[in-house]
């Protein structure tokens, strides 16, 4: 199996360390990650204008071959999460969601996860997550990684 994947990695800003952690260890598990996504290793002195973050937001999706979204407890409320995931989806890009270790089965999915698709993975299935960077299918999983009924209310709209 293939190990070099360029990916996107959307998170709330307040979860950077969870980025940093599956980035480790991913690279621990043999897996050749370049991220895109705007994260501490990143951070620029002077934000941007929105229009601006916008702009290098698509590009770092547009680059990357997976979306992945860390989902904690506070990333369903974050708007720069919610656009991330849009984007990824009129781009045609594979979404899959990691819950950050430690969340419970309550913790609630992005609405723009829940609406364009996606699915969403347990903190401890890198393998699965190898695989989904492959390119395959996986079984949804609450935040425990066990099995979980997959998401039905995705809406598909035309571009």
């Amino acid at each position: 199996m293939e190990k070099k994947h360029n990916i996107f990695i959307s998170h709330h800003g307040k979860d950077d360390e969870h980025v940093q952690r599956l980035k480790q260890r991913l690279k621990d598990e043999g897996y050749f990650i370049r991220n895109s996504s705007i994260d501490s290793t990143k951070h620029r002195p002077v934000r941007p204008n929105d229009k601006v973050i916008g702009r290098l937001l698509r590009k770092g999706i547009s680059w990357a071959g997976t979306f992945i979204c860390l989902i904690g407890s506070e990333t369903h409320s974050r708007p720069w999460v919610n656009y991330e995931i849009k984007q990824a989806y009129l781009q045609g890009k594979r979404i899959v969601g990691i819950y950050l270790h430690g969340c419970k089965n309550t913790v609630e999915l992005p609405e723009a996860f829940k609406r364009y698709g996606g699915t969403p993975l347990g903190w401890n299935s890198l393998n699965k997550l190898g695989d989904a960077m492959a390119g395959e299918n996986c079984e949804a999983e609450n935040p425990d990684s066990s099995s979980r009924e997959p998401i039905y209310n995705i809406i598909r709209i035309p571009c």
